[in-house]
């Protein structure tokens, strides 16, 4: 999979840009698409989804951008999808611990021309139960949208992600992009503010047995 990366900048800097766009999956961070508040784009206001969709047709591949969302006054951070011209949906965060932000209500796995695409939105990315869940529903790679990396915690859950769940997790965050491999290892680094690679969508699966306690119940004679 042709993988393209722009940690900083919006949609619209970048296809005014005229930047070479060949690839399968191309991924916004949180400046990709901003503010999108759903009451101005449902009143034709803004078209800031309708971008997504339209740069998605213009490069013919599978688009996600970060966002931070508005509905009826709360915010969420996103993560908007689109696929050759067509809006596959936003995905929210789970996770909230104060800030302001407002939780999502459900994980998404999109069916896309690039494959089965898990959404993780910023701190989701600390939970690897979310990457599991996305793993579990069939996800080839997990997408995650992060703001500033402040430290090196996401660079090392990205990785713990992909080896917890066993399918290659790519972030893109605010000047920093990286992907891990299904067993948790970096194949592709880069602090540039647009970045390309090739990732193979591998998975990892092991059986796992747990011994416990208390679950058994006796035999009956007739049995």
């Amino acid at each position: 999979m042709r993988i393209r990366l722009v940690t900083e900048g919006s949609l619209e800097h970048f296809r005014a840009a005229g930047t070479e766009r060949e690839c399968d999956l191309l991924m916004f961070g949180f400046e990709g698409l901003g503010e999108v508040d759903y009451r101005r784009e449902l009143a034709g206001e803004t078209a800031k989804l309708e971008s997504l969709a339209r740069l998605s047709r213009e490069a013919g591949c599978t688009v996600l951008s970060g966002c931070t969302t508005i509905s009826c006054g709360l915010r969420s951070r996103s993560i908007a999808a689109a696929d050759r011209g067509r809006l596959l949906g936003v995905a929210d965060m789970l996770h909230v611990s104060g800030g302001g932000w407002t939780g999502g209500a459900h994980l998404k796995v999109l069916d896309t021309s690039a494959g089965k695409i898990g959404l993780c939105v910023g701190e989701d990315l600390f939970y690897p139960a979310v990457a599991s869940t996305l793993s579990l529903c069939d996800a080839d790679l997990i997408c995650c949208a992060f703001g500033p990396a402040e430290d090196s915690a996401p660079q090392l859950m990205a990785r713990a992600c992909a080896f917890w769940a066993g399918v290659p997790v790519c972030m893109c965050a605010a000047g920093i992009a990286q992907a891990a491999d299904a067993r948790g290892e970096v194949c592709f680094r880069s602090a540039r503010r647009e970045c390309a690679f090739e990732l193979t969508c591998e998975r990892e699966y092991r059986l796992t047995t747990v011994r416990a306690r208390g679950l058994s119940r006796p035999s009956r004679a007739d049995d």
